[in-house]
């Protein structure tokens, strides 16, 4: 049926630009969770009021996490050059995407961290540090449970943007559906072509997003 519909998608090529895209995604998804969950601590624990509490490296840290996350993300994947050509070898295909992935979504999941972290009871880490707790213990047996589901509503919110970013990667030769509707489908005026990339795009958001909320949804113990 779909032959039908779309006579000039050649499937094959689909299949491999969605496979492209989805393993981007999720790369860079998990690379970005443990990255902004790192930065995102830094950021909360030396506030002020914090354990940690050192004005100069939370201006410090806060600044970097502003300015990365405020370029747009076609200009940082121009700027990375240099540096995927370094760690990557070439800056084409889905593997030199994801420096610029990483880079660009890390410090935007970073603030969704650090306002996670903050809406946690400071009743119970209070609590705990009365009951003579170490840092470390706060943090993970306190802080990120007690926030967990609002990390994981973030990075769900971060992987459908990093869709997104790997479709405008795409454009300059990242692979994946990005790829396969700028060259095969603007480029070659294949209307079909770029429909079902669209459709497939659309479809790879909703996964992820359901599997975001249906997590929050096991972990919310409210």
């Amino acid at each position: 049926m779909l032959d039908r519909l779309f006579p000039n998608v050649v499937w094959e090529n689909l299949w491999l630009a969605t496979y492209e895209t989805v393993y981007m995604t999720v790369i860079a998804a998990v690379a970005t969770f443990f990255l902004g969950i790192i930065l995102g601590l830094f950021l909360y624990l030396t506030a002020k009021g914090n354990p940690w509490e050192n004005r100069f490296f939370y201006t410090f840290v806060g600044a970097v996490v502003n300015i990365s996350r405020s370029i747009p993300f076609i200009i940082l994947i121009i700027l990375l050059i240099p540096f995927t050509r370094a760690v990557v070898g070439t800056m084409f295909g889905p593997s030199a995407a994801l420096p610029a992935l990483i880079i660009g979504a890390a410090p935007f999941y970073a603030r969704m961290v650090e306002i996670a972290l903050r809406e946690v009871d400071k009743g119970v880490v209070e609590a705990s540090q009365a009951m003579g707790s170490s840092n470390g213990h706060i943090i993970f047996k306190v802080l990120l449970p007690e926030s967990m589901p609002a990390l994981i509503s973030g990075i769900t919110v971060t992987t459908v943007a990093l869709i997104g970013y790997t479709a405008m990667a795409g454009t300059i030769g990242a692979g994946g559906l990005g790829t396969l509707a700028f060259q095969q489908g603007f480029q070659r005026t294949n209307t079909d072509v770029m429909i079902m990339a669209t459709i497939v795009i659309l479809a790879i958001v909703f996964i992820f997003q359901m599997i975001g909320d249906f997590l929050v949804n096991r972990l919310d113990k409210r």
